[in-house]
């Protein structure tokens, strides 16, 4: 629960954006790389003929709705067998980025599209396999020299959401004792998300924001 919370906002932001992503882009048969928990399928009902979810055996989220076992760099299928591909919070993981940008493409269809999510400024997490972080120009970079054309790519905040996000997690690391048995943490936290929400819609600074939504499509 304290979970949730923590990441309430940023978590209504994601989805929200990827939400809309996934209905104007997402179509025929959909490959989600690293999908953990598979927490998007709900998003992609009604969107999408098939929506299959890969992960490594060693992943540290449950299995049990994992349809393929495989990484990023190797996914166990035909060259374009797939029409849309997912990856959300995952390339800051990966050691080899480029390799696994160039997986996707082998196996998306000519014109068929990748939404990726991929944050800017955010703590380390999942250490030690934390790499690393990308801004807009880096992004553009990257996904062009493995062969993506980019269609957008897309801040999900301004200066505010990302700094009241990180603010939030500073503060959970005080959160034991009597203060986690009072909640007093959990209140402090969805005040300084509330907060941030309003600020942010008052002053978007994008330049900081803490996540990027691409949406880039293999050529035809």
């Amino acid at each position: 629960m304290a979970r949730e919370l923590k990441n309430l906002l940023v978590n209504r932001i994601h989805d929200k954006q990827l939400g809309m992503a996934l209905a104007a882009y997402a179509h025929g048969r959909l490959i989600d790389i690293g999908c953990g928990t598979k927490p998007y399928a709900r998003l992609t009902a009604g969107l999408v003929a098939e929506h299959v979810g890969i992960d490594h055996p060693d992943s540290l989220h449950s299995s049990e709705n994992v349809d393929l076992s495989g990484t990023a760099y190797r996914i166990p299928v035909a060259d374009a067998s797939f029409d849309t591909a997912l990856c959300t919070a995952v390339l800051e993981h990966l050691e080899e980025p480029e390799l696994a940008l160039r997986e996707c493409l082998r196996v998306l269809k000519a014109n068929g599209t990748a939404i990726y999510s991929v944050p800017f400024i955010w703590h380390i997490h999942e250490a030690p396999r934390d790499f690393f972080r990308y801004s807009k120009y880096g992004l553009d970079y990257i996904f062009k020299k493995a062969g993506f054309e980019i269609v957008e790519i897309r801040p999900l905040s301004g200066f505010w959401v990302t700094f009241g996000q990180l603010s939030v997690y500073n503060l959970y690391r005080i959160n034991k004792g009597p203060l986690r048995w009072l909640r007093i943490i959990d209140l402090l936290g969805l005040i300084v998300q509330g907060f941030a929400y309003v600020l942010d819609c008052v002053d978007r600074t994008e330049d900081w924001t803490w996540m990027y939504l691409v949406v880039a499509r293999k050529p035809s």
